[in-house]
């Protein structure tokens, strides 16, 4: 009995371990069931949707970036197709020896070295940077066979920007970079980030910056099926991207180059404009730089030499560089005194050669006697205009001369414009901090009218404020791009400008203005270098000083350095009776305007209205300084032109 109560024992609870096993079986083949329910069917269309992007990944195509072409179509900025060596730094270990290993397969060159370390310090650690672009196809195949050895380290094939004339309009065709850390902040908060996945350069300066949207374009974006490891295995779908739209300048680049030849080694801007339209026709700046350093990163040393040479040819005089206007001031001080009725055409104001104000005396260098407006500004009266801007006072004169763009910013289409100084009370007011300095004396004004004193401005101003008074008193704004190129269907279309804006000056004074100007190149101090021009046009010479020098003081060259001496002004419109070029330069700390701004404005003019190239002969003269009229035998512009590509036949 007591073994068959020991067997029934046994059997209960073998079932009800049976039991309970078999509960938990079921328990967990539910909880799959579930599990499965939940994955297939409840969250089919989520991992559905995560499965399918982990086979395929979306690759950006970078568009073709636009060519930036001058007015007759010559090439100023294009792409070269070319292949680049690329490290990766955070997959490439150590960087010294990865790079020592490279130079012993292809050439790496110390300056190769210097580019690579400046952009790694712009850059992130996963940024693929290159250190040779423009491999030859020999170098290409040396080190694909020796690849394997290499970790992180690529070859790509890129479309790289090119400036096929170099130094050529580098201040106004600017250049590209790759882009840098705050670039790329800026893009992500921007609506463009989708549109600039891929890109690694974007536009810094002149052209390439201002019109950045028209010539990048639009990215398109390629589908590819993907294997586990990650590799490509085929195409699932495209959409191509869209090149750049072109732009076409204003600028004639012959006439740029001519320009920028003429100057030599000396510093200084010419800038010439379209009175009727605001063209641009020339922008120089001098020196000038080449912006294919800057392509892919410039070296610490080539950037060191041009950010800390004196000449500062990173500068953009043109654009930023300010300066006095010397005695070019007078006609719009002249134009001023008789719009606002402080003086008629015939107010007759006796010039001595000086003239004394509060026990100051404010010398006008030579005594003309007795002087009319016309003859004021012919013959360059200092006691004239010294009077005049006395009468005026300081806040009229500011009041007439800004909406002729003195001391204002122009609007031009490309970055970086400064205002300059145009002198007013409340200007001093917020220019200085102590109550002493902030008063404005009367004595201070005097100065004004001969164009020195706090006057401070840029070329573009002076010759948009010379365009304005040629084109009788109507303003265009001084634009540098005159049309877009669509890149599919070649079609062109104009950018738009805004309308012009007539100042309202009365006609009789705008020209007895001009026709004084006439006299300076008739009679006045640039009669020389104008004679035998086979057009009539208007200028004024003005020579502006570097330094302040003392009423008392006298002016000595010789005893000065370089960079104190005066500068060299002139401008110009013509042909006299119907304007279409207005001009104003400066040679920096060259002296007498006649003798080294005034013979620049003359090729200048003999290029663009009568198709007048100088000979070597005359380049040289000019270049040190000693021109008048041209000499040797000229030659023709469409000769010595740089020609645009021609279409294939």
């Amino acid at each position: 009995m007591t073994e068959l109560r020991n067997v029934e024992a046994e059997l209960r609870r073998f079932r009800i371990r049976l039991i309970v096993v078999g509960l938990a079986m079921l328990i967990a083949f539910g909880l799959v069931a579930t599990r499965l329910y939940i994955l297939q069917v409840v969250r089919h269309e989520a991992y559905a949707e995560r499965a399918e992007t982990n086979r395929t990944a979306v690759v950006p195509i970078v568009p073709n970036r636009g060519e930036i072409l001058d007015r007759n179509g010559v090439v100023l900025a294009t792409n070269y197709k070319t292949y680049t060596l690329e490290i990766t730094p955070s997959r490439a270990g150590k960087l010294e020896e990865t790079i020592d290993g490279i130079s012993e397969v292809v050439e790496i060159t110390p300056r190769d070295r210097r580019r690579f370390k400046r952009l790694l310090e712009d850059s992130r650690s996963f940024d693929s940077l290159p250190i040779r672009v423009r491999l030859s196809d020999e170098e290409v195949a040396r080190f694909a066979a020796q690849r394997y050895r290499f970790p992180g380290v690529e070859i790509k094939a890129r479309l790289v920007r090119n400036y096929p004339l170099g130094e050529a309009g580098a201040h106004v065709i600017g250049y590209i970079g790759r882009i840098n850390q705050t670039e790329k902040d800026r893009i992500e908060e921007s609506d463009d980030a989708a549109n600039y996945r891929g890109t690694d350069h974007i536009g810094k300066l002149g052209v390439e910056s201002s019109y950045e949207k028209i010539l990048h374009g639009t990215t398109g974006v390629e589908q590819m099926e993907t294997s586990a490891g990650g590799h490509a295995v085929r195409r699932l779908a495209s959409h191509p991207a869209t090149p750049g739209d072109s732009v076409r300048l204003s600028i004639d680049i012959n006439l740029q180059k001519l320009v920028e030849e003429l100057y030599g080694e000396r510093r200084g801007a010419l800038v010439a404009i379209d009175p009727r339209n605001g063209e641009v026709l020339t922008f120089v700046s001098k020196p000038t730089y080449n912006p294919n350093l800057f392509v892919e990163g410039i070296d610490h040393e080539t950037w060191g030499e041009l950010n800390n040479s004196l000449d500062k040819p990173l500068l953009n005089r043109a654009l930023r560089g300010t300066y006095p206007p010397g005695s070019t001031y007078k006609p719009f001080m002249g134009l001023a005194g008789l719009e606002t009725g402080k003086r008629a055409a015939n107010t007759i104001t006796m010039d001595g050669g000086s003239w004394n104000f509060g026990g100051h005396t404010f010398r006008s260098g030579h005594a003309l006697g007795a002087v009319d407006l016309r003859r004021a500004i012919t013959f360059s009266s200092n006691v004239y205009f010294y009077q005049l801007a006395n009468d005026m006072g300081v806040n009229a004169i500011h009041d007439f001369m800004k909406p002729l763009g003195f001391g204002q910013i122009t609007g031009i289409d490309i970055p970086g414009e400064t205002r300059g100084i145009l002198p007013s009370t409340d200007w001093k007011r917020a220019a200085y901090k102590r109550a002493e300095q902030q008063k404005w004396f009367a004595g201070e004004t005097i100065s004004l009218g001969i164009g020195q004193g706090y006057n401070n401005f840029t070329m573009l101003q002076l010759a948009q404020a010379t365009a304005i008074l040629a084109n009788g008193g109507k303003s265009h704004t001084p634009h540098l791009v005159k049309s877009r190129i669509n890149p599919l269907t070649q079609q062109s279309a104009e950018v738009p400008q805004p309308p012009a804006q007539d100042l309202g000056y009365k006609a009789e004074h705008v020209d007895l203005v001009r026709r004084a100007m006439v006299g300076v190149t008739q009679e006045g101090t640039s009669r020389r270098v104008f004679a035998g021009a086979p057009y009539l046009s208007g200028g004024k010479t003005g020579t502006a000083q570097a330094i302040t020098i003392s009423q008392k003081g006298r002016y000595d060259a010789a005893r000065l350095s370089e960079y104190q001496r005066d500068h060299s002004l002139y401008i110009a419109f013509a042909p006299a009776d119907n304007p279409q070029i207005a001009v104003a330069a400066i040679v920096e700390n060259a002296g007498f305007g006649a003798a080294h701004a005034a013979p620049l404005v003359r090729r200048t003019m003999d290029y663009w209205l009568a198709g007048i190239y100088p000979s070597e002969q005359d380049i040289a003269a000019v270049q040190r300084g000693q021109a008048g009229p041209p000499i040797g035998t000229p030659r023709s512009a469409a000769q010595m032109a740089i020609r645009p590509p021609q279409p294939a036949p």
